[in-house]
């Protein structure tokens, strides 16, 4: 395989990084990349907030779960679908501009994650490691007004940046599920019992050395992440941001 494909499938999540600068040429290109990504109609309906204040960079450690390396980031983004820039430009032309809706924040969430995306390809090539923090989507009323989100500006993901200790970077990447499972032919196959508990322990078997019991690891995954506190507070949270944006 190439380079670019290569890169893709050794591509994993770093959570600690060397005390290193990245350097403002290598900033400058991943910024640059993020903006050639594929946009709807070329709108790039999406703002790219550049944290390079650290106390700003300590709240936000905080605000998302409290994870100390956000606070020590060499470089954190933070991607927002923005329509704001958009109906502030039809309102100069239009008097009465129609309001913007789910649609239009859903597309320009894929905006957003399409540019973070192509920053984090970017990244990589440059022997950058990168993070995914999704968190910034909890906690509403504090990131608006900490991030200054006018109503059409929802934050949707925020990446970390550095270049990751050795350690980080021989720790094996954690297995997918296999392709089968993934990906269906012309229209959507719900997985039966048998097929869901199959693909769980197919996986499990790519780690040998790791003990597989189907009922105990589900039940722990709902409990740690789908029934967690800030699972649901994600949810509050995102829920307002949706009726923030599509208010009258």
């Amino acid at each position: 395989m190439n380079d670019i494909i290569q890169s893709l499938f050794d591509r994993k999540s770093m959570r600690v990084y060397l005390e290193k600068k990245i350097p403002d040429e290598a900033k400058a290109l991943i910024l640059e990349s993020a903006i050639q990504a594929p946009s709807a109609g070329n709108q790039l309906m999406y703002t790219i907030l550049d944290i390079t204040n650290k106390e700003l960079l300590k709240k936000l450690s905080v605000s998302c779960d409290n994870q100390p390396f956000i606070a020590d980031a060499a470089m954190a983004l933070i991607f927002c679908a923005d329509y704001q820039k958009w109906i502030d430009t039809f309102s100069l032309v239009e008097d009465t501009p129609r309001k913007p809706g789910v649609g239009e924040l859903l597309l320009a969430c894929n905006d957003a994650l399409i540019a973070a995306q192509n920053s984090v390809v970017a990244a990589e090539s440059l022997g950058i490691g990168s993070c995914y923090i999704g968190d910034i989507m909890e906690k509403f009323e504090y990131h608006k007004e900490l991030l200054n989100l006018p109503q059409y500006v929802f934050p949707v993901t925020m990446l970390v940046f550095g270049y990751p200790i050795e350690k980080q970077k021989r720790r094996p990447k954690p297995n997918r599920f296999a392709k089968k499972y993934i990906v269906h032919e012309n229209t959507y196959h719900r997985l039966d019992e048998n097929s869901l508990r199959t693909m769980f322990e197919e996986r499990a078997a790519l780690s040998p050395k790791t003990s597989f019991d189907f009922e105990k690891w589900v039940q722990a995954f709902y409990r740690r992440k789908f029934d967690s506190d800030f699972s649901k507070e994600m949810t509050r949270s995102v829920g307002l941001y949706i009726e923030e944006f599509t208010k009258d």
